[in-house]
């Protein structure tokens, strides 16, 4: 495993994807833990039988894969069914980007977290990417069209940006243009190489 693995979080439409994709596009590896969310649940996987079984068969798309969006509308509005599918997946997921970290061949590594706090026993230091409930309004619905109930629903489920930005090493906020998240991740790239020759 590389030496220093840098924990990426954020809440919701923050721009955890936008910064991974600039660490990415430098060299880093980056385990995504939404990433690995998809694949355990993917068509064939006990997990998605396991699914079905629990919310029914309109839980699942005519060509038989996951419908992400209905499922994620019912897991929001059900913190028994949100912590069900949590149980069922979290172990698969971990083993996943664990094995990803392993096999990291850069000077460090990022492990994106889709919740949380950044908080983990794979993480040496931890990443907040911060952003305005509006902006994060915002990003969600033009992402998916989410309503602004679910998306609000999301938002109150997660970690306050409080909570994060308290126990994160590292911010990004993110809030402007395209070009000044580049040079908020490249000065932070150049302050987590230094830190992993250090190391």
């Amino acid at each position: 495993m590389t030496r220093l693995v840098i924990g990426l979080t954020g809440g919701i439409g923050t721009g955890k994807s936008a910064v991974s994709d600039r660490f990415s596009a430098l060299g880093i590896v980056v385990a995504d833990a939404d990433v690995a969310a998809r694949a355990v649940v993917a068509k064939g996987t006990p997990q998605l039988a396991r699914i079905e079984d629990y919310f029914g068969a309109e839980i699942l798309l005519p060509t038989g894969d996951l419908d992400r969006a209905q499922l994620r509308s019912r897991i929001f509005g059900d913190v028994t069914a949100r912590r069900w599918l949590e149980a069922l997946t979290h172990r698969s997921i971990m083993e996943m980007l664990t094995k990803e970290l392993e096999s990291a061949q850069s000077p460090y590594a990022l492990l994106v977290l889709s919740a949380g706090t950044g908080k983990s026993p794979l993480i040496h230091r931890s990443l907040v990417v911060d952003a305005s409930k509006e902006v994060q309004r915002k990003r969600v619905q033009s992402r998916d069209g989410s309503s602004l109930e679910i998306i609000n629903n999301i938002i109150a489920a997660q970690p306050s940006r409080e909570t994060r930005i308290a126990l994160a090493d590292d911010v990004i906020e993110n809030n402007s243009t395209p070009e000044a998240l580049d040079a908020k991740v490249y000065a932070l790239h150049k302050t987590y190489l230094e830190l992993a020759s250090d190391g």
